[in-house]
């Protein structure tokens, strides 16, 4: 039986109708002056750490403390006007599995594995009424590669949970990157089409479990 889950936010947990993108897109053209920033950028699965990075390589602006900061500060702001007014239910079956893992005995450890940063993460996630769920987080702020969150989302794990194995973790997610950042750090891994990706689009990077929506399985099924 898995001891720690870990839920991507985007597409897996919840759909913010693009806010985030469009939070990206609306800081850079007032901050750096780049209305097209975002035009022809893939989000899904990437770390908000490499989104920036990439955008500030694209358009040579120094990848400095301050103009992160800047970043972070302005995206914060214009994320919280983003998120959808009238949509504060999360994808189907997430609050149902949720509680399900709780009824286990012993319950594991739920926490997130995301390409977020911490306060988008927050953000996002309690306007859904979903942020209280989480025991741990994993974010996107500081690493450029996923699996180096996944890495540290282990090391969270361990920490928390004395004895637990690489193979004790489940990975929630909704891309071939989650299901590449689990494997990396030798994870379970559900796969979920309720973001960009179909079933048998993802079948094809061989996660242990895949299905059109959370409402299809329950934390019995997930066994090896």
């Amino acid at each position: 039986m898995f001891r720690l889950i870990l839920f991507d936010i985007d597409g897996t947990l919840i759909s913010t109708d693009g806010a985030g993108v469009k939070a990206f897109g609306r800081v850079f053209d007032e901050i750096f002056g780049l209305p097209k920033a975002t035009q022809h950028m893939t989000f899904a699965g990437r770390t908000d750490r490499r989104l920036v990075s990439d955008i500030f390589e694209a358009n040579d602006i120094e990848p400095t403390d301050q103009n992160f900061h800047k970043f972070k500060e302005a995206y914060v702001e214009h994320l919280t006007r983003y998120l959808p007014e009238g949509k504060t239910e999360p994808l189907p079956g997430v609050r149902k599995i949720i509680a399900a893992f709780r009824e286990l005995d012993p319950p594991p450890l739920i926490g997130l594995l995301t390409g977020n940063h911490p306060h988008g993460a927050e953000l996002k996630l309690s306007h859904y009424n979903l942020w209280q769920e989480f025991a741990m987080g994993a974010f996107g702020d500081q690493h450029e590669d996923r699996a180096d969150v996944a890495r540290d989302a282990l090391r969270q794990g361990q920490s928390l949970i004395p004895g637990i194995q690489p193979e004790e973790v489940l990975v929630i997610g909704d891309t071939e990157r989650d299901i590449r950042c689990a494997r990396t750090i030798g994870a379970g891994v559900l796969a979920v089409a309720t973001g960009p990706s179909t079933v048998s689009e993802l079948e094809s990077f061989e996660p242990d479990w895949v299905i059109e929506d959370l409402t299809q399985i329950h934390p019995a099924d997930l066994t090896k």
